[in-house]
C-alpha cells in the first residue's frame, strides 16, 4: 500500500503532540511536515516544544530535529508536499475556519480536530464506527470549493465520544430523551496539573461552549445527506451538563435515556457486545477490536483504570440499570485526547484513505 505523506498543523499544542506520537510509526502515514504558529516557525520541533511537552511518553527521536513551518505563511509549500494534513490549531474560530478552507482550496485535504467547520452543512463530522456514510458529502463540498482533491472532514467534540457511541446501537428502539452529564479531564482544555493549579482539589461546573456542542453535534452525526448538505436528525432530545474534574485524561459520562419502545436490559447488553462497524470490518490500523466494552463490576469503568483500553480507542460502559424517572441509566468513558481527539482524527483519516478520498 502507498505511504501517504502527512502534515500536522498545530503540532506544538497538546492534541498536536498526541498526533505526533500516533503518526511517528504509523503503517500507512509518513509524518513529513510539522507546522505551527509564527512563534515556533523556523525552530526545530524540540526547540519549539521546550518546556511544553505534555505527553507522558517521550518525544519521538525522528521528530526532534524536524523544522517547524509557519502554518499560515508557508501553507502553499506545505500543501504541495503532503497528501493531506491533520489540523489542531489553537486559534479564534473564524481564523481556524478560514485557515482550514484555504488549505482545502490548495488541494490539501484537512482532517480537523477543531470546531470551526463542524457546523458547515457539507463538512462531514465523522465518528468512523457511527456515520462513515457521511463521507459521501465530500463531492458536494469539493464542488462548492472548486477543488479536485481538497476538502475538510471534522472530528466531533471529545465530550460526545463517551456517550454517543453507547447510545448509537440503541437507536433501533427509538431513543426519545437523553440527559447526560460529562466529567471532563483537564487535557480537554489543553492543560496539565502544573498549568492548571486551580483544578487541584476542585471541580469547575462550567466549560465554555461545551454543552451547546454536546447537545447539537450528535444530531448532525445521526443526520442524513439531502440536497448536498447534512440535515441533522430531529430526535432524540438531548440535554447535557459538562463539568471539569481533576483528572489528567479521560471523559466520563452519566447517561439517562427514555425510549419509544423500552428495550430489556439483556437486549441492550447484547447490542453493545455485538456491535461492530466498518472500521472493524476493514481492520483499520487504529480501530479497536471491540469498540464498546461493558464492565460487569459495580465500580467500573474508572477513569484511571480504563481510559487506555484498546490503546485508548475503545469506549467503556458500566452500571446499566433501570431508572425511576427515565427508562435506563448507565455510565461510560472514553480517552479524550485519543478516541476523542487525535486518535479519532487518525482513524477518520484511515477510513477516508481506505475509501479513496485521499487520492
Amino acid at each position: 500500500m502507498k505511504k501517504y505523506k502527512v502534515a500536522v498543523i498545530g503540532a506544538t499544542g497538546m492534541v498536536g503532540q498526541r498526533f505526533i506520537l500516533l503518526l511517528a510509526d504509523h503503517p500507512w502515514f509518513e509524518l513529513t511536515i510539522l507546522a505551527a504558529s509564527r512563534n515556533s516557525a523556523g525552530k526545530t520541533y524540540e526547540e519549539a516544544c521546550a518546556g511544553r511537552w505534555a505527553m507522558t511518553s517521550p518525544m519521538p527521536e525522528k521528530v526532534r530535529g524536524m523544522r517547524v513551518y509557519d502554518a499560515e505563511a508557508e501553507k502553499s509549500f506545505i500543501a504541495e508536499n503532503v497528501d493531506f494534513a491533520f489540523c489542531a490549531v489553537n486559534m479564534k474560530k473564524e481564523d481556524a475556519k478560514a485557515l482550514e478552507e484555504s488549505y482545502a482550496r490548495l488541494e490539501c485535504p484537512i482532517m480537523s480536530n477543531n470546531s470551526a467547520n463542524r457546523g458547515v452543512g457539507d463538512v462531514p463530522m465523522i465518528i468512523p464506527e457511527i456515520n462513515p456514510e457521511h463521507a459521501e458529502i465530500i463531492p458536494f463540498q469539493r464542488k462548492r470549493l472548486g477543488t479536485r482533491k481538497g476538502f475538510i472532514a471534522a472530528k466531533s467534540n471529545c465530550s460526545i465520544q463517551s456517550y454517543v457511541p453507547a447510545l448509537h446501537p440503541l437507536r433501533a428502539y427509538g431513543i426519545d430523551k437523553v440527559c447526560a452529564s460529562t466529567y471532563q479531564a483537564i487535557s480537554g482544555a489543553g492543560k496539565t496539573f502544573d498549568r492548571m493549579p486551580e483544578i487541584i482539589n476542585n471541580i469547575i461546573p462550567f466549560i465554555g461552549g461545551e454543552e451547546e456542542k454536546s447537545e447539537k453535534e450528535p444530531m448532525k452525526i445521526w443526520g442524513r445527506i439531502e440536497n448536498g448538505v447534512i440535515v441533522p436528525a430531529s430526535s432524540p432530545s438531548i440535554t447535557t451538563q459538562c463539568i471539569r474534574v481533576p483528572v489528567s485524561d479521560g471523559h466520563l459520562a452519566t447517561v439517562f435515556a427514555t425510549f419509544e419502545k423500552r428495550p430489556p436490559l439483556d437486549e441492550i447488553l447484547a447490542a453493545w457486545r455485538e456491535f461492530k462497524a466498518l472500521p472493524q470490518e476493514l481492520e483499520l490500523p487504529s480501530a479497536p477490536k471491540q469498540f464498546l466494552h461493558y464492565f460487569e463490576e459495580e465500580n467500573r469503568p474508572q477513569t484511571r483504570l480504563d481510559r487506555n483500553l484498546e490503546n485508548g480507542m475503545a469506549v467503556s460502559i458500566g452500571r446499566l440499570r433501570e431508572d425511576t424517572q427515565f427508562d435506563i441509566k448507565f455510565v461510560c468513558l472514553s480517552h479524550n485526547t485519543l478516541r476523542g481527539a487525535a486518535g479519532g482524527g487518525v482513524l477518520m483519516a484511515e477510513l477516508l484513505t481506505k475509501l479513496g478520498y485521499m487520492d
